[in-house]
């Protein structure tokens, strides 16, 4: 009998897990002696917060994340052939939504393994409720490109895409490059477009603002290496 792939959520910034996750995911973790995740450090500290007791040296990881080869997904999947649960943990938040995890769940898929995603923090989800935006049609991007030049014709393209299928555009950055994402978007936009700014989802320095871009620019603003997540609409 084949195992079950579980798809741990972890917090999206420091707290107490539990004003964040389900018992449940806890209860789940524990059952659990395989992980397949995307930083091996920030998975081991998540683990020892749900419980102290556990021992760590006792279980198996399996790091994934851009430096892995893919076609190592058949050694991630080999415990779960072997009938083992196996848990994916992203760096923050839920699984396989900007990181590699979705490569194991489509090998999963095609071996008829069970996939269980649990409940936990998305920071797109989030974001768009908080925003006063449009819900019913939105589109998630990732990460938008480095290239100056190439990221104003990205933004301006989302732009007319919000104009044009009345959808609202959610995107992230690096976090050290947050502050000029916003100078950008200020810089280049329409004036009336509005943009909303999610940073430090779920902590107790949570932040949320929708502002047109012409207000943006009258107001002073540091995201410098907070995690923050970026929406458009019109």
């Amino acid at each position: 009998m084949k195992g079950t792939l579980y798809l741990i959520p972890t917090t999206l910034g420091e707290g107490d897990l539990k004003n964040v996750l389900p018992d449940y995911n806890s209860a789940v973790v524990k059952g659990l002696r395989y992980f397949i995740v995307e930083n091996l450090r920030t998975a081991r500290r998540f683990i020892r917060q749900i419980d102290r007791e556990i021992v760590i040296d006792d279980l198996h990881f399996s790091e994934l994340n851009e430096h892995t080869d893919l076609l190592q997904t058949d050694e991630f999947l080999q415990p779960l052939l072997e009938g083992f649960d196996v848990g994916i943990i992203s760096e923050a938040g839920c699984p396989c939504i900007a990181d590699p995890g979705a490569a194991v769940v489509e090998a999963a898929q095609k071996n008829e393994i069970k996939v269980v995603p649990l409940v936990g923090p998305s920071s797109i989800l989030l974001s768009l409720i908080a925003s006063g935006f449009n819900g019913q049609n939105f589109a998630f991007n990732g990460y938008l490109p480095i290239d100056k030049k190439e990221r104003t014709h990205k933004l301006k393209m989302l732009e007319n895409r919000v104009l044009s299928e009345n959808q609202t555009q959610i995107f992230i950055e690096t976090p050290y490059r947050n502050n000029q994402l916003v100078q950008d978007i200020i810089g280049n936009l329409k004036p009336n477009t509005k943009l909303c700014v999610a940073c430090l989802l779920t902590t107790e320095n949570e932040f949320i603002k929708t502002l047109k871009v012409s207000d943006w620019k009258k107001i002073s603003f540091d995201f410098h290496k907070k995690p923050s997540i970026f929406l458009i609409y019109k």
